[in-house]
């Protein structure tokens, strides 16, 4: 139920994206999900990707700076309260979320979560009958 995600630090200019865009395509690297946060001065990039060890391989020899961390993904309905559920169990159970993001599609929404606890989350969420997407899964879509 983990998933690698990686990290990838931009400067703030003009084509980065476009470049690893590129990279990736061109490498036949699919990204299934994917966040841009940024300061004046870098950005971090981080991807879901249906290889991450290729993705990782290829933006390196490009001189990205890279790194990669396990995340869950929670899949669950895409409807009002569906993620203050989750999200109160996380919290019940003490976990403290570090940062998420999500994209949905229809009547289902998948919730990238990277909480400072990965087994303990992963294992509340499961006891609460939550679905957790497996890397093969999320990488397919």
């Amino acid at each position: 139920m983990l998933i690698k995600q990686l990290s990838i630090f931009l400067e703030n200019k003009k084509g980065r994206f476009t470049e690893v865009a590129k990279l990736l395509g061109e490498a036949g690297v699919n990204m299934s999900a994917f966040t841009v946060s940024e300061n004046s001065d870098f950005g971090i990039l981080r991807l879901i990707v249906s290889d991450p060890d290729k993705a990782i391989a290829v933006l390196r020899e490009h001189l990205y700076a890279v790194s990669i961390a396990e995340v869950i993904c929670l899949h669950c309905p895409n409807q009002p309260g569906a993620l203050a559920k989750a999200m109160e169990i996380i919290t019940e159970a003490g976990i403290f979320v570090e940062y998420m993001y999500a994209f949905s599609e229809g009547d289902v929404a998948n919730v990238i979560i990277r909480p400072d606890n990965l087994e303990r989350c992963a294992e509340v969420l499961t006891a609460n009958k939550l679905e957790l997407l497996a890397a093969s899964d999320l990488y397919k879509l």
